[in-house]
């Protein structure tokens, strides 16, 4: 059965995590995005920010008409209330929300919970089966617990930085929010497998997520190869020490294109593509660190040959020898690509403030359960009384919650 693509109305199956809701107390990037997941997929999830210090994401990056478009993607399928957990009754209505909730995401500095005397004692004690997710830099111990901590700081300490650039130019960090965003999908992912337990055992648990550790994973073998080797992976920009040639090539018509070689067939019809077919007879080219280690002499003849072709010849050309290539795509290529279109990549979705737009779907694609974008991120506590409304708050409790400041 081909899957549906997942933006495709009229699934006549609930999403998987219809049912579950989600409270989610962070600002930034991965707290926020792991609820975002949580709630492509079906998840009731409330967004609690501040009555006077909305989520900055509010106002990262190009915005239209006023509207911080980042916050579009960031907050969509979520409902936005305001709450200030300082106050006795931003506690006492937080408490009230916890109760009734599945899942807590946060990403406050270890410690600022607890001093609102909303900890965990506190949150598990009004709900057993509660998971609280806690989202922070370095974690909830440690020396650095008490540090503020960004995802900038996770792609320099954890080796990323060390190994991405030039091999005579400095550590290189990211354009955009590398740490985390793995940081937030790995955070959905333990949400779910808490979820999973408490299946098991009818208990929730606490999820301690340190910015500064997915990424770790996600760098691969390096620990082991120092453990066992003291080998430290240096910078080699776009090659790789494993296998060659593998790196952008520009073509004659002033595009580029990336070529791997993983495999040893693959090289081996890219040198014949590329009339060096002599070079996969060396006893050097058996081996993907072998190639690696010749990779001045294999990106000459590869660099060469695409230099003297269009990006479409060289694309056409590649395809045909069955050899991977790709090219290399700014924003405009990509939502023109018709493989992202073919897999419906890109929703498109009507948003009361701005119109017409469009975002990444989903994340994944399920055949009978799919996920989908019900609305793009809600203006600053947009849904409050409706969702303390429905937790049974009355009109009254309403305004003094306001005359208070708490709303």
């Amino acid at each position: 059965m081909t899957p549906r693509p997942p933006h495709v109305p009229g699934a006549k199956a609930p999403a998987p995590l219809t049912g579950l809701r989600v409270i989610e107390l962070a600002t930034l990037f991965a707290g926020p995005i792991a609820a975002t997941m949580l709630g492509d997929f079906g998840a009731d999830v409330i967004k609690v920010e501040h009555p006077r210090k909305p989520d900055p994401s509010r106002g990262h990056g190009p915005s239209k008409n006023g509207v911080g478009l980042w916050w579009k993607m960031l907050g969509r399928n979520k409902r936005t209330i305001t709450l200030d957990l300082s106050t006795p009754g931003g506690r006492r209505t937080l408490l009230r929300l916890a109760a009734g909730a599945d899942v807590v995401v946060e990403n406050f500095r270890p410690g600022t919970l607890e001093k609102w005397g909303l900890g965990w004692p506190e949150l598990s004690e009004v709900n057993p089966r509660l998971v609280l997710a806690r989202v922070t830099g370095f974690g909830q111990f440690g020396p650095y617990a008490s540090r503020p901590g960004f995802g900038t700081l996770a792609e320099a300490m954890s080796g990323f930085a060390a190994i991405t650039g030039e091999p005579d130019a400095p550590p290189t960090l990211p354009p955009f929010g590398l740490a985390d965003s793995i940081a937030g999908l790995v955070t959905a992912y333990a949400v779910t497998t808490a979820l999973a337990a408490r299946e098991r055992t009818g208990e929730g648990q606490v999820v301690d997520m340190a910015i500064i550790e997915p990424i770790l994973t996600v760098l691969g073998p390096q620990p082991l190869w120092y453990d066992q080797l003291g080998h430290v992976q240096p910078r080699t920009g776009n090659r790789s020490q494993n296998n060659a040639p593998r790196n952008t090539y520009r073509t004659s018509d002033g595009s580029w294109v990336a070529v791997s070689t993983s495999a040893q067939s693959v090289a081996e019809r890219v040198m014949r593509l590329v009339g060096r077919p002599e070079l996969a007879e060396e006893p050097w080219f058996a081996t993907g660190a072998g190639r690696a280690a010749h990779a001045d002499v294999l990106d000459e003849a590869v660099g060469g040959w695409i230099a003297r072709h269009t990006r479409a010849e060289v694309l056409e050309a590649f395809e045909k020898a069955e050899a991977a290539v790709a090219p290399v795509q700014d924003v405009r290529d990509v939502m023109a690509d018709p493989q992202y279109r073919a897999l419906g990549t890109f929703a498109t979705l009507h948003d009361p403030e701005l119109g017409r737009l469009r975002m990444q779907n989903v994340l994944f694609r399920l055949s009978a359960t799919p996920g989908g974008i019900r609305w793009a991120g809600r203006p600053h506590g947009a849904d409050t009384e409706a969702v303390l409304t429905e937790l049974g708050l009355t009109p009254e409790e309403l305004a003094a919650l306001r005359m208070e400041g708490a709303l």
